[in-house]
Formats: structure tokens, C-alpha cells, sequence
């Protein structure tokens, strides 16, 4: 069956650093555009990138631009998360999910256009 499971969250300092992982099964990663979003305690879940499944563009939230960046591995089924210059503000539970659409700069950020959710990994960045 299809699952994504997220990986390598943690508690880091501000200023550090993480990278995510999200592994991919039950489908062909190359076929599918992926994305990550991340829910606050008490806020909605919000997108944070997206990665095109044909020629790998790539689209972020502004609040994590120059900060993050989003790569994929087909060959491992993997999708990534490098995190860096994090801040407190940044924790939040991530999550990684599938699409059926393209990556879109008006669309990706639309939780309704992806079918399959992981759990979620914990991110907490405090000192």
C-alpha cells in the first residue's frame, strides 16, 4: 500500500540545523510531485514546499525561503528537508505528502491536492 514516513526530526538550537527525510512506498516516486507542511500547536497546517516530479522545481514559503531547501532521490524513494538557520518559530510537527497535481505556484500549498499524508515528525527548535 502507499506510505510516506517522515524522519530526523528533533530538538536543535536556534541557528542549527536539520534535515528531513521522507521515504516513499507502495508507488513510483519519479511519477509524483511531494510536498512538506508543517502544523503549529493551535495554528492550521501550512505548506512549506513543494518539489515538481519532472524537472524539479521547486517552490517555498516565504517565511523559509533562502532557509530550506527541498530535494528528492528517486532512486532511494526519498524525498528531503535540509533545514537551516532555524528559528523558534520554525517548530511545528512536519509533515511530508503526495500530490496527484503538479507543483504550481498558486496551487501547491493546497492540502486538498494531496492523497497521502505521513504521521508527521516533531521539530522543535528552542534553547
Amino acid at each position: 500500500q502507499v506510505q510516506v514516513v517522515e524522519s530526523g526530526g528533533g530538538l536543535v538550537q536556534p541557528g542549527g540545523s536539520l534535515t528531513l527525510s521522507c521515504a516513499a512506498s507502495g508507488f513510483t516516486l519519479n511519477y509524483y510531485a511531494m510536498g512538506w507542511f508543517r502544523q503549529a500547536p493551535g495554528k492550521e497546517r501550512d505548506g512549506v514546499s513543494c518539489i515538481s516530479s519532472n524537472d524539479g522545481s521547486t517552490y517555498y514559503a516565504d517565511s523559509v525561503k533562502g532557509r530550506f531547501t527541498i530535494s528528492r532521490d528517486n532512486a532511494k524513494n526519498t524525498v528531503y528537508l535540509q533545514m537551516n538557520s532555524l528559528k523558534p518559530e520554525d517548530t511545528a510537527v512536519y509533515y511530508c505528502a503526495r500530490t496527484y497535481a503538479p507543483c504550481r505556484d498558486t496551487t501547491w500549498r493546497t492540502t486538498s491536492l494531496y492523497d497521502y499524508w505521513g504521521q508527521g515528525t516533531q521539530v522543535t527548535v528552542s534553547s
